[in-house]
């Protein structure tokens, strides 16, 4: 009996508070009535307060649910239709009354709604607007009905075309379209939700704020990584590392998240209003509050609120107002103070607690975030709108996963959220999944065909996966919809500087110049493509402007530190342009200090202070040094440039993430060619020897193995010999025939030909000799390449994942222990535990074993030591947030180990050299040929293992196999197989035979004996100055 008197007590409550207009007061009530017992009745009664306080997407909500409850019921079509109307989507809300009145026809219970809905249909199909379309809206029930009188325009207010005008007038003033007489009757009902209404809406606009970090798929707002709310230019999301990256890349850090990247300016927002007093010019001032803050107006916001709450300090949705007010402004702490007394006050308050995850967010407090956004969840569990809000908090901090999970529900909940669709497919794509990230940027494009951040999104993972021609088509749409999309034209450089079109790549950045002239990722890559191709003055112009732009972040201050840095090589480079390219030597001329700060991309103070700068350019002016250069292509030049291009077209991977890079296919191919023409002049030298002494020499074409190994003076680097030969080389890969005495080339003499020509085709990498660096050299500094970060699968490399993890398991049943981050043991010898290991799936199942972040050192089988293993790569697992792990390789090149794999490599170049120049000297048949096709496979092995360079290993190891097959009568008109990464195949094998076997099924059927490579001009004759070297690698693109 308690039960019913209560229920009878709100329902007149409910009845009184309607009669006087207290709608807040009301949906209280029903707040109260539906978490009781909901019912579709009470829902179309509360979604009927709503649309009093113009609360649209929470009539939407209402609606939904109820349909969900009863499809055959009528009203809710009509007052969702009349909501979606109001939020300006009137194709939608045209549909809804014709589902509707459809349902009308088949069931004909309630002809006064049928007809009403018919009147509503032909309106809009008439008049072809929806300007008149608002009619009384009633609400079904048995009771009596209850009349309330609601004034208001269905066009745009005055007030939002005159911001001056007073909000008062606008909404309560008799001067709009009609008048139309309310209907509504309450019985009783239930609801899960509650808690303050949504802000949502206010005068018809869409206002929904805690949604502020949806993309909004217009023409001028900015990508879902970075927006901007005063800025409707948009910033370029920029990878200049590998990717990215973008990958993608290239997303940003939690401590980037800001409140302005999470709250849109053109969304507005609006509250229910609740008074104690019951006061309705309280509820105007609230109005008047809501919409300063939509027109940008937050500190006169603040004022509004402050005077509310002076009156009545307990009322939820004005702190909700002031907060988001706060927010706005970053005021993020009082903003979280006002957020969490409206939870106090009203624990139910769904918005209060979305809002304060956001700020929280803001502040870089995911867990928190995340905790708040989930109770909110709690309140609305089939919210599609807060599952999307907590899908993009997760995405933000690179909780990939959990991302997947919520915005994967927000679709099934609402599959028009073009929004979700967005970061559904940028989560994907950073867990691997770039089929279905492909198929959800596509669906955001489906439901808006011109959303600049769908296609933006969509062709940087066509970037990432090397579909360069999609990609271009994504580019190419984005800047016919926007010709001053910055980003698009930075976009379009990145990639043709990723395929080696730097001319190309500079007007498109030159454009993105032209309207942010500040853009320091566009200063600084328009510079890289200028000191490429041989302009200094405007490669410095810009390295200087990158220098001075002012920054807020820590990924451009890398980038300006890498300006310095390039500056300085490009002032070296233009020293030397008329020199001989053999005198181009980074290795030798540049001090070890800058190398190593260079290749860590570590503040340069300490190297302004030490290290002796490159003089500037007037002085290379001044000598003649940088008078410019004319390069006039004759017909041998053309003719070495063709065969170039052919051949060095054969390193070309084709794996996602490398793109076909024409400028480096050439610099292959010049190189390969090089080194085929001196290693063919020194073995020339050798086998005449030879022929008088050819004692100690194995069948298989090596030396007999000494009993005493001993070490190499040296440790290698740019002319550096570690051969018996009585005279060295004396420059870095520069070989003349001596007619005085045997020539010799070292390992090192071959390589570096290769190293040289890696490091000028492309400024932007730090291609050098690890030993040559400073101290850090005798530290172990190494490469390192990651496959998985966190969450994030490295697009390049993630697809080795499997195979790593299956090696490194191996390693430990082997060893029994593995090295903590400190490298000291941790054993595990117990067997459970090394079952465990054997059946362990992902890097969480390594680490829950193991406990700590670990490495684990593959070997590879010594050649030169029978018996001896020398240190491979470390397979490392590092933990990353709360649910990810860094997992990668490193390679720890101390002194130690590069005395070792010099005596290894030293005694691979001693077996390939022996093997040609004894009978199958000069030979075209494969047969004979084969064993020396295995001794350059093995020094191969070998070379990707010791990985001496700090980047640019795998590159040059496959120019140089290509080189010595050519020296060899062998030129490979293959290409690399679908899926293979040479380098991985030589670093996940323990012993060179695993490595032979592998690559010889896909090279030797395509090895083609020819000598057709001698009649090529010489290349360092024909290319003999830095200057021509550096005009023949760009002239394809003139």
């Amino acid at each position: 009996m308690a039960a019913v008197a209560s229920a009878v007590s709100d329902r007149a409550e409910l009845a009184r508070l309607c009669s006087s207009g207290n709608w807040s007061k009301a949906i209280r009530v029903l707040d109260s009535l539906i978490s009781t017992s909901c019912t579709v009745l009470d829902l179309c009664n509360r979604a009927f307060c709503y649309s009093q306080l113009e609360l649209h997407k929470h009539v939407i909500k209402d609606c939904d649910r109820a349909l969900e409850l009863d499809a055959s019921l009528l009203r809710p079509y009509i007052v969702k239709g009349h909501a979606l109307s109001a939020l300006g989507r009137k194709e939608e809300a045209l549909l809804v009354w014709k589902q509707g009145y459809d349902q009308a026809l088949h069931q004909s219970t309630d002809l006064k709604l049928l007809l009403e809905l018919e009147e509503l249909l032909r309106r809009a199909q008439q008049n072809g607007n929806f300007k008149d379309l608002d009619p009384a809206v009633e609400s079904a029930g048995s009771s009596p009905p209850l009349t309330v009188s609601e004034s208001h325009s269905g066009s745009e207010s005055e007030t939002s075309k005159d911001p001056n005008k007073s909000r008062v007038e606008s909404e309560f003033s008799g001067d709009s379209d009609h008048e139309s007489v309310v209907q509504s009757k309450f019985i009783n009902g239930s609801n899960v939700g509650g808690g303050s209404p949504d802000i949502g809406e206010v005068n018809g606009k869409v206002t929904h704020l805690i949604n502020a970090d949806k993309i909004e798929c217009s023409n001028q707002s900015s990508g879902p990584e970075r927006f901007s709310k005063f800025k409707d230019k948009s910033e370029p999301n920029l990878r200049i590392t590998s990717s990215e990256p973008p990958s993608k890349l290239a997303h940003k850090p939690s401590n980037d998240f800001k409140w302005s990247d999470i709250m849109n300016k053109n969304k507005k927002f609006c509250v229910a209003r609740i008074s104690k007093t019951k006061s309705v010019h309280v509820d105007i001032r609230l109005s008047r509050g809501i919409a300063e803050v939509n027109d940008g107006r937050y500190a006169y916001a603040v004022t509004l609120f402050d005077k509310i709450l002076q009156e009545d300090s307990d009322y939820p949705e004005a702190l909700i107002g002031r907060g988001t007010a706060y927010a706005f402004q970053r005021e993020l702490n009082a903003a979280i103070a006002d957020f969490t007394k409206a939870i106090e006050l009203n624990p139910l308050a769904g918005e209060a607690w979305k809002r304060r995850g956001q700020a929280r967010a803001a502040l870089g407090d995911s867990a928190s975030a995340i905790e708040d956004l989930s109770n909110a969840l709690e309140i609305e569990p089939n919210s599609a709108d807060i599952l999307h809000e907590r899908g993009i908090v997760n995405f933000k901090f690179k909780d990939f996963d959990a991302a997947v999970q919520d915005l994967s529900a927000c679709v099934k909940l609402d599959k028009s959220n073009a929004s979700a669709y967005t970061y559904l497919g940028l989560a994907l794509s950073s867990i691997g999944d770039y089929k279905k990230a492909e198929e959800s940027h596509l669906k955001a494009l489906q439901l808006d065909r011109d959303c600049l951040e769908a296609l933006t999104n969509l062709a940087q993972l066509y970037q990432d996966l090397a579909k360069t021609d999609r990609a271009f088509e994504c580019l190419d749409k984005i800047l016919q919809i926007n010709g001053s999309f910055a980003k698009g034209y930075y976009l379009r450089g990145l990639i043709n500087h990723g395929m080696g079109d730097h001319r190309n790549a500079i007007k498109d950045l030159s454009l993105a110049l032209s309207i942010e002239s500040s853009n320091v990722e566009c200063l600084y890559l328009r510079a890289s493509c200028f000191h490429a191709v041989g302009l200094f003055r405007e490669a410095v112009k810009d390295y200087n402007a990158a220098l001075d732009v002012e920054l807020d972040s820590m990924e451009k201050f890398v980038l300006q530190c890498l300006a310095f840095y390039q500056k300085e090589i490009a002032l070296y480079t233009a020293s030397k342009i008329n020199s001989e390219f053999c005198w181009f030597d980074i290795d030798d001329d540049i001090h070890p200090l800058f190398k190593e700060y260079w290749c860590k991309r570590l503040h340069p103070k300490d190297v302004c202070e030490k290290v002796y700068r490159q003089p500037p350019l007037r002085d290379s002016l001044r000598k003649g040094k940088l008078r410019k250069q004319e390069f006039t292509l004759t017909k041998q030049k053309t003719a070495l440039l063709h065969a170039a291009d052919s051949i060095g077209g054969k390193i070309q991977y084709s794996c996602p993430g490398f793109l076909p890079n024409k400028r480096q296919h050439r610099m292959a191919g010049l190189a390969a060619i090089e080194i085929a023409q001196k290693v063919s002049r020194a073995w020339r030298s050798l086998q005449a020897d030879r022929k008088h002494s050819n004692k100690g020499v194995t069948k298989h074409g090596r030396r007999a193995r000494r009993k005493d190994t001993v070490a190499s003076q040296n440790r290698g680097g740019p002319g550096c010999s570690t051969s018996t030969s009585s005279e060295p080389t004396t420059s870095s890969g520069n070989f003349d025939d001596r007619s005085s005495s045997r020539s010799a080339m070292s390992w090192q003499d071959v390589y570096s030909v290769a190293v040289k020509w890696r490091q000028i085709s492309e400024p932007c990498d730090p291609v050098v000799w690890i030993n040559k660096l400073s101290e850090e050299f005798h530290s172990g500094f190494g490469s390192h390449t990651p496959l998985v970060r966190g969450q994030a699968k490295v697009v390049r490399y993630s697809p080795n994942f499997q195979r790593s993890l299956n090696v490194a398991k191996s390693v430990i049943k082997e060893r029994k222990y593995v090295r903590s981050k400190t490298d000291a043991m941790i054993n595990l010898s117990d067997g459970s535990k090394l079952d465990k290991i054997m059946h362990a799936e992902s890097c969480s199942d390594l680490y829950s074993i193991i406990g700590e972040d670990f490495w684990a050192a593959t070997w590879c089988n010594s050649t030169a030591s029978e018996g001896t293993q020398l240190e491979g790569t470390r397979i490392t697992v590092l933990k990353n947030g709360e649910r990810g792990y860094d997992f990668s390789i490193r390679t720890s090149s101390t002194p130690a180990r590069w005395d070792e794999f010099d005596i290894e490599m030293t005694m691979a170049w001693e077996a390939v050299c022996n093997a040609y120049c004894g009978e199958a000297y000069g030979s075209m048949d494969f047969n004979a040929l084969e064993s020396v096709a295995e001794a350059i496979l093995r020094m191969t092995y070998y070379w990707y293992n010791f990985m001496p360079l700090s980047r640019g290993s795998a590159v040059v190891g496959f120019v140089v196999l290509l080189g010595l097959c050519l020296a060899a009568n062998m030129e490979f008109t293959g290409s690399i197989p679908q899926g293979v990464q040479v380098d991985w195949e030589a670093i996940l094998s323990f012993d060179p035979s695993l490595f032979v076997e592998s690559v010889k099924e896909w090279l030797y059927p395509h090895l083609k004996a020819t000598t057709s490579w001698k009649d090529y001009p010489d290349v360092p004759s024909t290319f003999s100055t830095t200057g021509s070297v550096i005009a023949a690698l760009s002239s394809y693109d003139k």
